[in-house]
């Protein structure tokens, strides 16, 4: 698919509520598969892991999301996922700094999502590469938290500019006794 420039990202907009603008948006990749049509990620990313080649495709879509965050307004932001294996195996902050440069996004504009099992897997690794990529300007959030392990406690020794909660948190934190 990433040869054949098959890949699509698409952008899920983000309001900001206080202003009723949209105030960033999420790149979400899709693959056009020419057989099956345009298929979504859970058709795809699991095996993309498992296979070490979700790191040629997470720097992919996030080449792709900073070129088109670039034409956008000032104000809009874009967010990109980061998967756990392309967190380990690729030079991140390079990475990184490679396709804010080449799009000319300011780092600011560029929001890194990461999912909480980073953090228990390999908290030393971790800590220092986020940090790494808080050097850059980029804002990092943790993603899907309530999914996982779930302390608030851990949070704050991590450079987190936002929390995404897991809507499967709520629902039982609403309707839990505890």
């Amino acid at each position: 698919a990433i040869d054949e420039d098959q890949l699509i990202v698409h952008f899920q907009p983000k309001l900001h509520l206080a202003s009723d603008r949209i105030g960033s948006a999420e790149a979400l990749v899709r693959w056009q598969h020419p057989l099956k049509g345009l298929l979504g990620p859970a058709h795809f990313i699991d095996l993309a892991e498992e296979t070490g080649l979700i790191v040629p495709l997470g720097r992919w879509v996030l080449n792709e999301a900073c070129n088109e965050a670039a034409r956008w307004p000032e104000h809009i932001c874009v967010s990109v996922n980061l998967s756990v294996v392309q967190f380990r195996q690729s030079d991140l902050r390079l990475d990184v700094q490679r396709a804010l440069t080449e799009a000319g996004l300011a780092a600011s504009r560029l929001e890194l999502e990461v999912t909480e099992s980073i953090l228990l897997d390999e908290s030393a690794g971790a800590l220092k590469t986020l940090n790494a990529l808080k050097e850059l300007g980029v804002r990092l959030t943790l993603d899907h938290f309530g999914t996982g392990y779930s302390s608030l406690s851990y949070l704050r020794n991590y450079p987190f500019d936002g929390l995404k909660i897991d809507r499967s948190f709520i629902t039982s934190a609403l309707s839990s006794a505890n």
